[in-house]
């Protein structure tokens, strides 16, 4: 994984050296990186909605927003926008050629009818069963909602969560069992968070790739549930 060049508040410096964490644009970039060609991608409010920034230009792969675009491309930069597109997080986003703009309900259509190969959404907890929680329920900071994550999770093929690995007061968000309200169960296939990639098989955690210094055992001191080596 490439390392960070900004620097990390102290809470959130991997234990084990001196070894900072990946930012949010290399968290993305990282994922980016594993999307294979052709691949149609929904991306969640947060974090995944980076994620388009950073997928080579040879590549195809197909961007779709919920609120009712398909053919998504990278942010607008500044002095450029058409306040009329944006994505499922109200930023100002371009069209790539040949996109489509649809209905709502055409969008859900495509989601519950699991014509997504992958969404990529954000998360507060993952269990190493595959369950997880990412929807807002504090009544202080937002109107408490799942949004169209619950869709997402059970109608796209595989679902990958993009997620700081620790909470901001140093808990695990990845644990044994979640004590969060569920989006999905069962539904996670992959975690990346900026210490690691994480596939979620059938004996938990299993660590495909982690940033260049951290030790195992320093990740696993930063992780309630257990972890494994991938084969």
């Amino acid at each position: 994984m490439t390392r960070a060049t900004t620097h990390a508040p102290a809470a959130d410096r991997a234990p084990g050296g001196n070894v900072t964490p990946l930012n949010r644009s290399e968290m993305s970039e990282r994922l980016a990186r594993d999307i294979p060609e052709g691949w149609y991608v929904n991306l969640g409010i947060g974090i995944p909605l980076l994620v388009g920034n950073f997928v080579p230009p040879e590549r195809e792969v197909i961007f779709q927003s919920e609120n009712g675009l398909l053919g998504m491309g990278p942010l607008q930069k500044p002095g450029e926008l058409d306040t009329w597109i944006v994505n499922a997080g109200k930023q100002n986003v371009t069209l790539k050629t040949g996109a489509s703009i649809v209905h709502h309900a055409d969008s859900f259509a495509m989601i519950r009818g699991g014509h997504l190969d992958l969404c990529v959404l954000g998360g507060f907890e993952v269990a190493e069963n595959g369950d997880f929680a990412n929807w807002t329920t504090s009544l202080t900071k937002a109107v408490p909602a799942v949004g169209g994550a619950m869709d997402l999770a059970a109608g796209a093929q595989r679902v990958w969560i993009l997620m700081e690995h620790t909470s901001k007061d140093g808990g695990s968000k990845l644990v044994q069992k979640c004590t969060l309200p569920l989006t999905a169960v069962r539904a996670v296939k992959r975690v990346y968070t900026n210490l690691a990639v994480i596939d979620v098989t059938e004996r938990g955690f299993e660590v495909v790739d982690m940033i260049p210094g951290l030790a195992f055992e320093a990740l696993q001191a930063r992780t309630d549930a257990k972890l494994h080596k991938a084969p």
